[in-house]
């Protein structure tokens, strides 16, 4: 059952906390355990700005004007001069889910009380979260930080723009028309507010539950694929991948079966040939291999999401307290990770679109051409192929990896950066492309099936066989097209029937 609050007591979180937060409004309430740490870290750094400490980014610049120093009059101003300059993003605005996650992880950076941001702080940003104002964020202009939170602290400060009851205005009256007070930043507070790798880790968070969802959404489409192809499921045989046990191939192997499971189409072309072509056969150790490194990339954001990644980080360290300048703020875990996870989902759309080329194709599928009757006068399924071939073709050139390509700046004092929200940006638009060709799969697959009646289907691929028919009704002749692909890919991207198929033959 999904959380309606998220309690932030110092327990680690998980990806679904996040989807939760930022797609489902659940409210966010901090503990009191948590409060104190961060109001005890607070205090160490109002003592080091009493002290006239050098601390980067609160007695100095930023950057490579780390070397001026600033005075304890200036801090306050360089808190709020950070916000404004860094707020330059361009492109079109992140959706509200993309937002409502950066804003939730900074949340869970601050509240591990090594950032040194005031309780009212992050109190401000609860209350945005849980009040629905989300900042307007331009969505490029980020090498891993900066930028996006930049945006989202303005609204903070009243500057900037906001969304409130769907509707956009300035930062200032949103805070005001939700009652939000509006902050006035101490020492550090700026700095901390851009920093981090809280923008990469929302995003790869929400880009990750997508991917486990369309992982099982594509052995679903492969199964149907392979009863309407009439597959011989001696190549999902528990032996076979007993032998080479990789986790994903045998879980999707054991998918497989359990979808087709009663087939009487299987069972009447179970000799019928020797081996299937590899877009069919090799479904398992093909599919496997892609949920292995979604799996691990899930590991990688769990522990991205429950770290403190703020530089300088603050320690009590019972003689004072001392400020720590190091890295925890480059992007590196994660921006390799989200490269791996875009060139996996590519791999997902791949198979998917030569299964659904195998599905049309006359001189391979053994189906009317185009799985329409009286082809010629009519096209059928022709051109949604274009269409997959189109979004893998666009994948392709998206699962370059952007990690390798570092640029230094800040005149050469940050020579090396991980480009890791762009990584997870990048991801997510594969993610998205990926559950458009698996929907055409699905339409494709099911239609072909039209051709196998009256012969059963299997359970699982039966009974989506008519969760998509209560949707979509059987091609007979040349209709409009888009609405029905438009209508598969909402049921992907959202997710709700997944829960109805597991029902029927166990987790996928």
């Amino acid at each position: 059952m999904r959380k309606s609050i998220i309690l932030l007591d110092g327990d680690d979180l998980k990806i679904e906390d996040i989807v939760a937060v930022a797609r489902y409004g659940a409210r966010v309430e901090l503990s009191t355990l948590v409060a104190e740490k961060i109001k005890k870290c607070r205090a160490l750094v109002d003592r080091f700005v009493s002290e006239e400490r050098v601390i980067y980014g609160v007695t100095t610049g930023l950057g490579d004007l780390c070397k001026v120093r600033i005075t304890a009059e200036q801090s306050s101003a360089l808190s709020r001069n950070v916000i404004m300059s860094h707020a330059c993003g361009v492109g079109n605005p992140l959706p509200e889910d993309q937002v409502r996650a950066i804003m939730f992880c900074a949340v869970v950076n601050f509240s591990q009380g090594h950032s040194g941001v005031s309780l009212e702080t992050v109190e401000t940003l609860i209350r945005m979260l849980n009040e629905r104002v989300t900042p307007w964020v331009p969505s490029q202009g980020s090498v891993g930080y900066l930028t996006h939170m930049a945006h989202i602290s303005l609204v903070a400060i009243g500057l900037g723009q906001a969304y409130c009851n769907e509707q956009l205005m300035s930062g200032k009256e949103a805070m005001s028309r939700s009652g939000i007070p509006l902050l006035s930043l101490k020492e550090k507070e700026g700095l901390s507010l851009v920093n981090g790798t809280v923008c990469m880790t929302g995003i790869s968070a929400l880009t990750i539950y997508d991917s486990i969802n369309l992982a099982k959404w594509s052995d679903i489409a492969g199964a149907m694929s392979f009863e309407a192809l009439k597959g011989n499921k001696s190549a999902y045989d528990h032996r076979v991948h007993k032998v080479r046990p990789f986790k994903g191939q045998v879980k999707v192997a054991n998918n497989l079966l359990r979808l087709s499971d009663g087939s009487e189409i299987t069972e009447k072309y179970k000799e019928y040939r020797v081996q299937d072509a590899l877009s069919i056969r090799s479904i398992p150790q093909v599919h496997g291999a892609c949920r292995d490194k979604i799996e691990h990339a899930a590991e990688i954001v769990r522990t991205e999401l429950n770290s403190a990644t703020d530089n300088p980080l603050i320690f009590d360290d019972g003689d004072g307290g001392i400020s720590v300048s190091a890295c925890n703020a480059h992007g590196e875990p994660l921006a390799l990770t989200m490269d791996m996870l875009a060139a996996s989902v590519t791999e997902l759309a791949n198979i998917s679109e030569r299964r659904i080329d195998r599905l049309i194709n006359p001189h391979v599928s053994e189906l009317p051409a185009f799985l329409v009757e009286k082809s010629g006068l009519n096209s059928g399924f022709m051109i949604p192929q274009y269409v997959a071939a189109s979004l893998v073709a666009e994948n392709k050139v998206l699962s370059h990896p952007i990690s390798v390509d570092s640029i230094p700046t800040s005149a050469y004092q940050e020579d090396h950066v991980s480009m890791g929200t762009p990584a997870a940006l990048k991801a997510c638009q594969v993610v998205r492309n990926t559950q458009k060709v698996i929907a055409i799969e699905l339409l494709t697959a099911a239609q072909a099936l039209e051709f196998h009646r009256p012969l059963k289907f299997g359970k699982g691929t039966e009974f989506v066989y008519g969760l998509i028919r209560k949707k979509v009704s059987a091609w007979i002749e040349d209709r409009v097209f888009y609405p029905d692909i438009h209508q598969m890919i909402s049921v992907v991207e959202d997710g709700s029937w997944i829960q109805a198929i597991e029902e029927q033959v166990g987790q996928l």
